[in-house]
């Protein structure tokens, strides 16, 4: 069993963090991110330090106290540094652009995916093959880079469709006569 939860999420420089009726605050340059404490943890601001800790010995207690230690480290950077993917789309014609709050992909259908960008998050394309996803929340970011991905999957004949930048594609050989 992981014992991640015992160690101290140090706060990094410029991020004020508040906890008042079993909500965490971080409070960055980026912006501001809250988090509901389960009855089960008991978090603390010390030292320059957030110490998480379990109220019991119980199963739930312990799970939750790795999980809300990582959860806290992930909003103490988000608000100080940011988090970002970068995807390319490989694939004749396949291109995407931002046209106001949307993102529009040309992915080889018969028609453009149009996709709202939420609120909270940043997307750029430096170039109408490369989309890079920013924002504080790295949930968010996670998610809003799956769902772009998602609408045209990298195939294994010949690479095309959407995939991450760190993401290598397994080819498979081609028909054989």
């Amino acid at each position: 069993m992981s014992r991640v939860g015992k160690y101290p999420v140090e706060i990094p420089a410029g991020v004020q963090v508040a906890i008042s009726h079993g909500v965490l605050t971080a409070k960055g340059k980026l912006g501001e991110l809250k988090l509901a404490l389960t009855d089960n943890i008991e978090a603390k601001v010390e030292d320059g330090k957030v110490a998480i800790a379990p109220r019991g010995n119980s199963t739930p207690a312990r799970m939750m106290w790795g999980t809300t230690r990582a959860n806290v480290a992930n909003m103490l950077k988000g608000v100080s540094t940011g988090y970002e993917k970068s995807m390319e789309i490989t694939g004749t014609g396949f291109r995407a652009a931002v046209n106001g709050s949307n993102l529009v992909l040309n992915l080889g259908y018969s028609h453009d995916v149009v996709y709202p960008i939420p609120a909270g998050i940043k997307i750029t394309c430096e170039r109408p093959t490369a989309v890079k996803v920013e924002g504080v929340d790295k949930r968010q970011v996670g998610q809003v880079a799956a769902e772009i991905r998602g609408w045209r999957e990298p195939e294994p004949y010949k690479g095309k469709g959407v995939r991450y930048t760190t993401e290598t594609i397994r080819r498979k050989e081609g028909k054989k006569k």
